[in-house]
């Protein structure tokens, strides 16, 4: 199959769960024998790569601004691939998928797909008016699609409440199970195994980092506080009000995008993974710390919970307070901490495999593609394939 990808800022990944989801997917998808493009912005990939593990990534222009730059990614990259040869078109995130109208219209035996990563207009950044067509973007994720993709159970139930005639179904983002690295290209910033506290997210304010600087402050761990991420350019005031909180502390430290082995290595040899998030979708970072084998820490929101189950420890969402009592907790506990993280990898190799995650992708753009009388039963364990019927998408 020929698979186009839009939505997402581009690959190589820098940031982002939806540019790490794409990567994670076209990759495999590529080594299953599709043709893969992928549609990028050049200032996020900052180089003019033509071809990454397979994939095609394809440049289109647009508008770089806040408000602006996801928008008109992607109708460049929709008006770019409505002459090309694609069996698939496959739109990430809601605001994109505003636009899932213009393929149905125009590229009628094309199949087109969305994947609602998260209700991003519950996001501070945007403002009144964004927030009005980003919830205008959860109704055409539905209703334009052939098919749309839910990456939890708690978004496939909010949908199936609010769109009960859609066709949906749950296909979870995935953890790649890292092995265990030894804390050698770390030991720059003076870490060793178990010797910090990690945090990766991008720097908004919906990630929570301050409830957890707050919390780091409010204790006196023999440990650090190790954050991951970058700020977005329009949240730069938040970094600089992240700084002050953290008052020169030397076991706070910033260390801003991390990527590759060094990443890798961070999450192999950290004693505790902390997500203070007040608004996720399913989090990638979450889960690759949970394939890590760490234990992990979260706000109590239902996407988180649903993310480590059994495996790992939540505290009340938007408390600083039950946060430090927590984090007090587990530190006078590291047999707790061992054993949840060997249940987090666990977790994470039963239910976030991307193996399986490719998988049922696949089956839906084959289900989606084929002519033949096929009958699909959408439900939280996935896709599957019963008696003949016509999936009649609208």
């Amino acid at each position: 199959m020929k698979i186009a990808i839009i939505g997402s800022k581009g690959i190589p990944c820098r940031d982002g769960g939806v540019e790490r989801h794409t990567e994670e997917l076209a990759v495999r998808l590529v080594k299953a024998g599709h043709e893969v493009s992928i549609y990028s912005r050049r200032h996020y990939t900052g180089s003019r790569v033509r071809r990454y593990k397979g994939v095609q990534i394809i440049y289109t222009p647009y508008i770089p601004t806040k408000n602006l730059a996801a928008i008109t990614h992607t109708l460049t990259s929709l008006i770019h691939v409505l002459f090309q040869k694609v069996d698939i078109i496959h739109i990430h995130s809601v605001g994109p998928s505003l636009l899932a109208f213009l393929p149905r219209l125009l590229k009628r035996k094309t199949k087109v797909i969305s994947t609602f990563h998260s209700r991003d207009r519950f996001n501070e950044k945007w403002g009144y008016i964004a927030r009005l067509f980003l919830a205008l973007g959860e109704w055409t994720t539905v209703k334009f699609p052939h098919a749309t993709i839910t990456v939890s159970k708690n978004l496939y139930s909010y949908c199936r409440r609010k769109y009960p005639a859609a066709h949906i179904f749950y296909i979870p983002n995935g953890a790649p199970l890292f092995p265990s690295q030894k804390a050698q290209r770390i030991k720059k910033w003076g870490l060793t195994e178990d010797s910090y506290i990690l945090s990766v997210s991008r720097l908004i304010p919906l990630k929570g980092i301050h409830y957890l600087i707050r919390a780091f402050q409010n204790l006196n761990l023999n440990k650090k506080l190790m954050i991951v991420g970058d700020s977005p350019q329009e949240n730069q005031n938040y970094l600089n009000y992240l700084k002050r909180l953290s008052q020169n502390n030397p076991n706070i430290i910033f260390l801003g995008h991390q990527q590759g082995k060094i990443l890798t290595e961070l999450l192999s040899n950290a004693y505790l993974y902390v997500l203070p998030s007040e608004v996720e979708g399913l989090s990638i970072s979450l889960l690759e710390a949970m394939g890590s084998g760490r234990c992990v820490l979260v706000s109590d929101i239902p996407e988180n919970q649903e993310a480590i189950g059994e495996a790992g420890y939540t505290f009340k969402s938007k408390s600083f307070v039950d946060l430090t009592q927590k984090l007090l907790f587990l530190n006078d506990h590291p047999e707790l901490v061992l054993k949840n993280g060997h249940m987090a990898r666990e977790r994470a190799k039963k239910f976030y495999n991307w193996q399986k995650i490719t998988r049922q992708t696949l089956s839906l753009y084959e289900m989606l593609k084929t002519k033949n009388p096929v009958r699909v039963k959408s439900s939280l364990l996935g896709i599957a394939k019963t008696h003949p019927a016509y999936l009649n998408p609208k």
